[in-house]
């Protein structure tokens, strides 16, 4: 087997590992892999193929850090709908006293509380966020 296969075999590796992960940092070293590849194809040695190799996938890793792809996007798990799944749910308020109500939810009494600038009038509302066991609704 060519030197240059088994570089791109690598690449096919962690590039399967990749989809697994949902990430794009293994997709960066199947670049540099593959990069390792081609000058095993160009007819390098073996210290120059791994050198190659080694230099574009931290290049590669560092751009990406770099991008907005990167860099994690920090939300609030109180706001956040994928952390907690009461967040986008309906609650009925009776009556109102001074921005504060309780209400049954799930089959416990819960304080609500309104967000700033909305109206308190007794309707239908969707939680925003979950602070403890008080609910912002909107």
């Amino acid at each position: 087997m060519a030197e240059w296969v088994g570089w791109f075999v690598a690449a096919g590796a962690v590039l399967i590992l990749e989809l697994f992960t949902g990430t794009f940092y293994l997709l960066m070293i199947a670049i540099g892999i593959s990069a390792g590849g081609l000058v095993a194809l160009a007819g390098g040695n073996g210290g120059w193929q791994a050198l190659t190799a080694a230099i574009v996938g931290v290049v590669a890793t560092l751009l990406l850090r770099r991008s907005r792809f990167g860099k994690a996007a920090r939300r609030d798990a109180s706001q956040d709908p994928n952390v907690n799944l009461d967040i986008g749910q309906s609650v009925v308020v009776a009556h109102w006293v001074d921005g504060a109500a309780r209400v049954m939810y799930r089959g416990a009494l819960w304080d609500v509380e309104l967000i700033p600038g909305s109206d308190a009038q007794a309707g239908h509302y969707t939680i925003r966020a979950v602070r403890g066991s008080r609910l912002i609704v909107g």
